[in-house]
């Protein structure tokens, strides 16, 4: 109850502080391309319930619904800011929206998407699937897209077995930084 106070706190103080940029983005993405703003993926929430994600539409309507890293030469399907959204993890900003409507934490296991039938699975075996998601996890700053799935489920369910605010400090300390530094970026 007190994770969800300060999340909620949180993102309400942070959307009030960043509407003038989060305006602008949509503006900008808007101006150069004629996609919608937002992007609504359909993503594995808590104890396995899917929800729609919200993020800035980075890519084309046309791009695959397949993790980035997985999709040949995704670059070929960036709108013209999708580049810059992604090198500095712009394009997450309306998950705010997401952590105020209950459906993500600021520090939780990324929520996978609905087809990633492995992934979904070795959560479920590891009780994982019992958190509610996050914009950022243990497993994001320790390798992100890199990890092989077993990996990732690792990390995911050392968070399960340690979470407390000291750690969820730490994993967005350790996020911003990555975040500054653009590492583990999917283009």
């Amino acid at each position: 109850m007190f994770k969800r106070i300060l999340d909620l706190t949180a993102a309400v103080l942070l959307l009030v502080c960043l509407s003038l940029p989060l305006f602008v983005i949509a503006a900008i993405i808007k101006l150069t391309s004629s996609v919608p703003i937002l992007y609504w993926s359909d993503r594995v929430g808590r104890n396995n319930k899917i929800f729609k994600m919200c993020k800035f539409r980075t890519m084309r309507t046309d791009a695959p619904a397949v993790a980035t890293h997985l999709l040949k030469e995704a670059w070929q399907y960036l709108i013209p800011i999708g580049s810059f959204l992604r090198n500095y993890s712009l394009d997450e900003l309306p998950q705010l929206f997401n952590i105020i409507s209950g459906e993500m934490t600021f520090v939780g296991p990324r929520p996978a998407l609905f087809n990633q039938e492995d992934l979904i699975k070795f959560r479920t075996e590891k009780n994982v699937h019992t958190l509610c998601p996050g914009v950022t996890g243990w497993a994001q700053v320790n390798g992100r897209d890199e990890l092989p799935i077993p990996v990732k489920v690792e990390f995911d369910e050392y968070y399960l077995n340690h979470r407390s605010l000291a750690f969820d400090l730490y994993i967005i300390f350790l996020t911003a930084i990555k975040v500054v530094k653009r590492e583990g970026i999917q283009h």
